[in-house]
């Protein structure tokens, strides 16, 4: 059974840093790439950043500079590096799992299984 479990939500003030973590289970981070979108109060899903199974990644403009993404192959486990925290940055963060990235990365159709989000909240 495939299943991305994720964790290290919190309440940081503004200007704090959290790191993210995406366990994974059932398939191997060398075949699929993985995704962070956050969704904040009464706005849609967006995409934040995406690291492709040959590592390679991406970033939405609104994070770039700030977030990093990486791997743990051997532990199954993405992780969202988030420093510099803004209000804005308030969401529940899911990642989501693609065996076949595109050049539209952030498209959530491509994504095929999710997990079920943790709370990130900044407060100004």
């Amino acid at each position: 059974q495939l299943q991305l479990v994720e964790s290290g939500g919190d309440l940081v003030q503004s200007g704090g840093s959290l790191r993210l973590s995406c366990v994974v289970s059932g398939f191997s981070l060398d075949y699929y790439a993985i995704g962070w979108f956050r969704q904040a109060a009464g706005k849609e899903r967006e995409g934040v950043s995406v690291i492709s199974r040959l590592g390679m990644t991406h970033y939405a403009d609104s994070v770039k500079g700030r977030f990093t993404i990486y791997r743990d192959s051997a532990k199954k486990t993405v992780y969202l590096q988030m420093n510099g925290l803004k209000s804005e940055d308030t969401a529940v963060y899911y990642c989501a799992g693609s065996p076949r990235l595109t050049d539209n990365y952030f498209s959530q159709n491509i994504y095929a299984y999710w997990g079920r989000g943790t709370q990130v909240t900044v407060s100004s």
